[in-house]
């Protein structure tokens, strides 16, 4: 059977109004946070393939995306990139889930998009949720922010793990971004979530990040909090400490990342206490800074 350009699996499983949970690679993946996000929840939760593009070389420029040759038992197999949906079920809560592994397309975008809410409205999906990380102006020594659009009771679920702060950004974005919009013009509800992460580390995978966006789904979900540890993470930014100390630089940057974080960004932020001028100038470029990225090349990472 295929919907739109996907061809969907034989043998389906009973699948109830699930919740979909996608990521987008490369862009907004940084530190590969929505990749190993996805990974995690497809390995615990013993998730099966059910759906992939029938043709990828529709939408994906191959040298771009590399397909990639590996040997399987002496014998030559040829990966070539696609877009990958997943169903799982939680034994526990009882939910359905759709996990969507999205590449960002080259060509024929509209026609991308619309061939994955048709999917999405196939399997009358409940909730279409994006996940992701972004690099940001946050030091690697505090709490990862997770910011996101969520309905008044998943805020509620998740208070002190993902912060009011509105995302103020305009600029380039991803044509994927019209999944959101179709499946909200079908009355689906649609939800987001970015952890930010530290623009001076750029980790090729952060586990910390990743940790905490697991914690935030483990409040939305009820998923298990065994899926994912913070001990990869913490020895992460363990080695980075001792990296920083020889910097002196970078050393002083992620002082004042502090400062802001503790003032500006913080949930204990006070807005009444009074700074030093210096302070203030800082904190005040730090603002002008956070309103949106003058070059958004900075905020994605390269096509992988």
């Amino acid at each position: 059977m295929k919907i739109g350009a996907f061809k969907i699996s034989k043998d389906l499983p009973e699948i109830n109004k699930p919740i979909a949970i996608a990521m987008l690679k490369p862009w907004i993946d940084v530190g590969r946070v929505g990749s190993l996000s996805i990974s995690q929840l497809c390995k615990s939760l013993n998730a099966i393939e059910i759906a992939r593009l029938s043709e990828p070389g529709m939408f994906f420029d191959f040298t771009r995306y590399r397909p990639y040759m590996k040997l399987v038992e002496d014998k030559k197999i040829l990966e070539i990139p696609n877009t990958i949906i997943y169903y799982a079920k939680d034994n526990n809560s009882g939910n359905n889930y759709l996990f969507l592994k999205i590449r960002e397309p080259h060509m024929f975008g509209e026609n991308y998009a619309k061939s994955i809410t048709q999917v999405l409205t196939h399997f009358e999906v409940s909730e279409y949720c994006r996940i992701g990380g972004m690099y940001d102006s946050v030091p690697h020594t505090r709490p990862i922010i997770v910011t996101g659009t969520l309905t008044d009771k998943q805020a509620k679920l998740t208070e002190g793990l993902v912060s009011p702060r509105r995302n103020t950004y305009q600029g380039p974005t991803s044509i994927v971004n019209l999944v959101a919009e179709m499946a909200t013009s079908k009355d689906m509800l649609t939800t987001s979530l970015m952890a930010h992460l530290p623009q001076y580390a750029q980790l090729d995978e952060d586990h910390m990040a990743t940790y905490r966006l697991m914690q935030v789904l483990s409040s939305l979900y009820g998923f298990s909090n065994t899926f994912y540890d913070s001990e990869k993470g913490e020895k992460q930014y363990e080695d980075l400490d001792l990296a920083i100390e020889k910097n002196s630089q970078i050393k002083s940057l992620v002082k004042q990342l502090e400062i802001y974080y503790d003032n500006v960004l913080s949930s204990n932020a006070s807005s009444n206490e009074e700074f030093s001028e210096d302070v203030e100038t800082f904190l005040n470029e730090m603002g002008n800074r956070l309103s949106g990225p003058e070059d958004y090349k900075d905020y994605i990472p390269k096509d992988i």
